[in-house]
């Protein structure tokens, strides 16, 4: 690259590594001193892309710098919202968590609960079949002790008229013996 190309080159719209691959060009095409790995090169012109360099690099690091600080803003939003999702994912999981633990205990309440009502219903239901079976059986003495009580009445009862039907048989008889059979309007005479 010549000086004259050089001072036209925009530092804006000139591409750093254009003008580092122009020095190396300079360099490799300079003339080689005799028994050195040195070289002669123009100072003017290796100064003047230098100048350019010096020129282009501000604006190439801070655009890297801008690159950076946007990459390394924009990672730290992508951690900051990771946070955020993480920590909203963990609110939810955790109210998820205590709602199914609610629900269990209410389960598990209410399952105790009912075993506990249908053993004191089996309860109530043996003690209404014994005390059912005990009156049955109370009903059934009674019954019996009712018809024997009954029974002896009766007995009684038929004894005493059978000792007054013959009470009245044996005045029939001494009435007829005194007076001989007598004939009576009344019914059954």
């Amino acid at each position: 690259m010549s000086q004259d190309a050089t001072r036209e080159m925009d530092p804006r719209t000139a591409d750093v590594y254009d003008v580092l691959d122009e020095l190396s060009d300079i360099i490799e095409a300079a003339r080689a001193m005799p028994m050195s790995d040195k070289c002669v090169v123009s100072r003017n012109e290796m100064l003047d892309l230098l100048d350019a360099l010096r020129q282009m690099l501000p604006t190439a690091v801070q655009e890297a710098e801008e690159l950076l600080a946007d990459r390394v803003g924009v990672v730290e939003e992508g951690y900051r919202e990771a946070e955020r999702i993480i920590a909203q994912a963990t609110q939810e999981a955790d109210g998820i968590v205590a709602q199914a633990q609610a629900q269990q205990a209410h389960l598990v309440s209410t399952h105790e609960v009912l075993q506990v009502a249908l053993g004191d219903a089996e309860v109530i239901r043996e003690q209404a079949r014994a005390e059912a079976e005990a009156s049955r059986r109370e009903s059934e003495q009674y019954s019996r002790e009712v018809d024997q009580y009954v029974e002896a009445k009766l007995a009684a009862f038929e004894a005493t008229l059978a000792k007054t039907l013959g009470t009245i048989q044996r005045g029939r008889e001494r009435i007829r013996e005194r007076f001989g059979p007598v004939a009576l309007d009344e019914p059954g005479a």
